[in-house]
């Protein structure tokens, strides 16, 4: 289903939440999925994929996420802001410790001049952190725009788990810290 490569960087994203003991939830609309069939391609994943969203329509990253719908109603549903409360809910509504979002226009119709076909955003947030977002405007046909947004989404997730892990070894030291001054 996948090819090599990517199945190879899915690999190492699964490698790295299981490293570090932690999971991993997404939520996605245009990618329709593929985030969480690419992690759960790989043998062994439900160690870290703990679900995976579907949100295509705007009811749903509504009903199922808690996106506001005057959100989607004022900023559109492919936008920086959605992408981030797509993430936030993905966390709010599992056992995750960080979570993936996509958003986008993969076309091939859609598009108009502010929102052309390839924009792409993608939202990010660790349990206990600030959302945060990417915004991308891919080229190529539905499938090239799907493909690299599924690209970006991985180098995301491998990016939240390498924040969690150092915000984790900044609280044990913090933690020892304390402990021997006696606090």
């Amino acid at each position: 289903m996948f090819d090599d490569a990517i199945k190879h960087r899915a690999a190492a994203v699964l490698q790295r939440y299981r490293a570090d003991g932690l999971k991993l939830a997404t939520a996605e609309s245009c990618t329709g999925g593929l985030i969480a069939a690419c992690l759960t391609e790989i043998a062994g994943s439900s160690d870290v994929v703990e679900r995976g969203f579907v949100t295509y329509s705007n009811e749903a990253k509504s009903e199922l996420l808690g996106v506001p719908p005057a959100l989607i109603a004022d900023k559109g549903a492919v936008s920086a802001e959605v992408a981030e409360a797509m993430a936030d809910g993905a966390l709010a509504q599992s056992h995750a410790d960080a979570a993936v979002s996509v958003t986008g226009i993969a076309g091939p119709g859609g598009g108009t001049a502010e929102k052309p076909v390839g924009l792409v955003y993608l939202g990010a947030c660790r349990r206990g952190g600030r959302p945060r977002h990417l915004r991308r405007v891919f080229p190529g046909d539905r499938e090239a725009v799907r493909r690299a947004a599924l690209e970006e989404a991985l180098d995301l997730a491998q990016d939240l788990a390498q924040d969690l892990a150092q915000d984790l070894a900044a609280a044990l030291a913090d933690e020892v810290s304390d402990r021997s001054s006696g606090g």
